[in-house]
Formats: structure tokens, C-alpha cells, sequence
């Protein structure tokens, strides 16, 4: 669809907005150089993004407490959990004025395509499934694809444990093989007060952002974990077996120190749902990591991995190195790439 032609009056609108809108900042550039020179803020001091509205953040001061900063007009493009140096104001308010080093960026891609940073210093992405709705491998795998190309550590959580048969079933034959490749797993409900633990475990010391399908309960978790806190939670449907979540804008939560130990949470919807289309082929490859050791092996430099003689990645599945559902489930991402 080409791209509707603004009028004139339109266009002088438009310029007229931004004009002014860059007359602002300058003029809050222009007083926040002036209070700065005449002494009205305080000294620097570390903190943390808790939100982010437009050019208004809220940082958390090192006793915890949110105040209401905004950003020195040579800042762009900082996100909640990015810590930053800010100056308090004599209002009770803060500038900041520097961003510190990121350990870690998440990043997806906008309506245009484009990747933006949503949340920074993520410390591992829990991408959480559950009994019910029953989890697909390719659906785990896309996750772990996707999770794999932020370089942040993934871990899996299942969820509804108490729905499992008592011999654990096929899923837990699932999980092994997934634990089996080095990826941690946590099996969590919120049936009883102790199916909760092993994921506070995990939490403790950590930034971490939760991830997956609707209705596999990451909404109830949250609640459990940041009792202080409000998520509503959608009802889950006999008859779809699926729910809903509504969460609006990316935030940076602390989690109940007498539960889990410096735990912190950053959760929005942007980042509860994953997709690929950002990823090249060579992408998805890379997310496999038991695919590490032959990448690079195979006789032509150009192999696809699909019927190629002497692809590195089919003679390891023929050998038992690659499990071949693992790689079926490969093929089909890649195929889905395509589509």
C-alpha cells in the first residue's frame, strides 16, 4: 500500500509539532545547564530506571525509593533496567544526566521492523509453559531460538505441575532432553505454598523477564511473586484452553525480600511474547546449541542443511549427536522464515 500524501496544511502541522517539540527540549537543555552551574541539584548518585515515559523516567535511588527524573537532552534511547547517574532537584524531582555500561540488552523489533531496546541488564529470560495449555517442542524451541540470540541466559519453566500424571508423562521425557542440553529447569505451581521455591531459587540475585504463550499462568505467577504489586489476570477457557494477559508498559519490579533475596522482575507485554521474523537463517541456526560443534563442517561452504552431501548437521543427526526432533523442529522454524 503506498504511503498516503499529506497536504500542504497537514505537512505545516506536522513540521510545526516537531518544531516545537524541539524547542522544548532545547529550553529544558538551556535550564537544566543553568541549575546545574548555580548549584540546584545535588551531587551524582547511581540509580536505576523503573519506567520509561517518553522523555520522563522513574528512577529507583539506592534506599529503594522512586523518583520522578528527566533526561538531559543529549540522553537517548535509555530503557527500564538501565542504570544511570541522576542529580536531585531542589522539587523533590531528579535529572539524569549519564548511563552506565549495559551488561545486557533485550531488544525487538518495532512496527517498522526496526530493533529497539526494550529492557536492559537482564540477567536470564524464564520462559515459562505449562501442562495446560499442552506445550508444543517447536513453540519451546522458537523460544529458546529467540532467547539464544539476545545472549541472555534462558531457563525453562514448567508450570501446573500439579496437572502432571504421576509418572510425569511425555513431558517429562521432553524436559529431560531439553535439561540434557545444558538449559536449566524449573517446575513450579501455584497450588500449594511450596511449588513456588524452586523458582524463587532461581531468582534470587537476578534480573529476569518472564516469557511464553498466554494461559500457561506467568501473569499468577507474578502476583505470587510481587504480592505488593497488581496484574489482572485472564481467565483461562474450558474451551479454548487458552487466556489473556494485560499488562501495559514495561517496569522494573523488586520482588519480596523475605521470598527471594535481590530478586528483581521486568516484565511488559512487548517482551512476554517472542517472535523471529528479525532473525536470519544463520540466526536460527546459531539458537541450536547443540549444533555449535559441527557448524562450519559441513563440504560446501553454502550447505542449507536439507539433503546437501556431506552436511555436517544431517550426518550428526544420522549418528545420534543431534536428536532428530530437534532438528525436524529446526527445519520447520526455518521454513516458517520463508513463508
Amino acid at each position: 500500500m503506498s504511503k498516503r500524501k499529506l497536504s500542504r496544511q497537514q505537512q505545516w502541522r506536522v513540521d510545526k509539532i516537531q518544531a516545537e517539540r524541539a524547542q522544548r527540549a532545547e529550553k529544558r537543555e538551556v535550564q537544566d545547564t543553568d541549575k546545574l552551574a548555580a548549584g540546584e541539584y545535588g551531587a551524582e548518585q547511581p540509580g536505576r530506571v523503573m519506567a520509561h515515559f517518553g522523555r520522563t523516567l522513574e528512577v529507583r535511588d539506592a534506599d529503594g525509593t522512586p523518583v520522578r527524573c528527566h533526561l538531559r537532552a543529549n540522553l537517548e534511547g535509555l530503557v527500564t533496567g538501565d542504570r544511570v547517574i541522576w542529580r536531585a532537584g531542589q522539587d523533590g524531582s531528579g535529572v539524569v544526566v549519564a548511563r552506565e555500561e549495559r551488561d545486557s540488552v533485550l531488544k525487538r523489533p518495532d512496527a517498522r521492523g526496526l530493533l529497539k531496546p526494550v529492557a536492559a541488564n537482564i540477567d536470564q529470560i524464564l520462559i515459562v509453559f505449562a501442562v495446560e495449555p499442552a506445550p508444543h517442542p517447536n513453540l519451546i524451541d522458537r523460544y529458546l531460538v529467540a532467547a539464544e540470540a539476545t545472549d541472555i541466559a534462558p531457563v525453562l519453566v514448567l508450570n501446573k505441575i500439579d496437572l502432571l500424571p504421576e509418572d510425569g508423562g511425555e513431558l517429562s521425557k521432553l524436559l529431560e532432553r531439553y535439561h540434557s542440553l545444558g538449559y536449566p529447569v524449573v517446575r513450579t505451581t501455584t497450588a500449594n505454598e511450596a511449588g513456588l521455591e524452586p523458582l524463587r531459587q532461581q531468582l534470587e540475585g537476578r534480573t529476569s523477564v518472564f516469557v511464553g504463550q498466554s494461559g500457561v499462568g506467568k501473569s499468577s505467577l507474578i502476583d505470587l511473586l510481587l504480592p505488593d504489586e497488581s496484574l489482572r489476570i485472564g481467565a483461562l477457557s474450558e474451551d479454548s484452553r487458552k487466556g489473556t494477559h494485560t499488562t501495559t508498559t514495561a517496569r522494573l519490579y523488586t520482588m519480596n525480600r523475605d521470598e527471594v533475596t535481590d530478586g528483581e522482575l521486568i516484565d511488559s507485554p512487548g517482551i512476554r511474547e517472542f517472535g523471529l521474523i528479525h532473525l536470519t537463517e544463520q540466526d536460527v541456526t546459531d539458537g541450536f546449541i547443540e549444533f555449535h560443534p559441527f557448524i562450519g563442517h559441513c563440504r560446501f561452504r553454502d550447505c542449507r542443511h536439507r539433503a546437501e552431501p556431506g552436511c555436517a548437521l544431517l550426518e550428526a543427526v544420522e549418528a545420534g549427536k543431534i536428536h532428530p526432533e530437534r532438528f525436524a523442529s529446526y527445519r520447520r522454524i526455518l521454513d516458517s522464515l520463508d513463508a
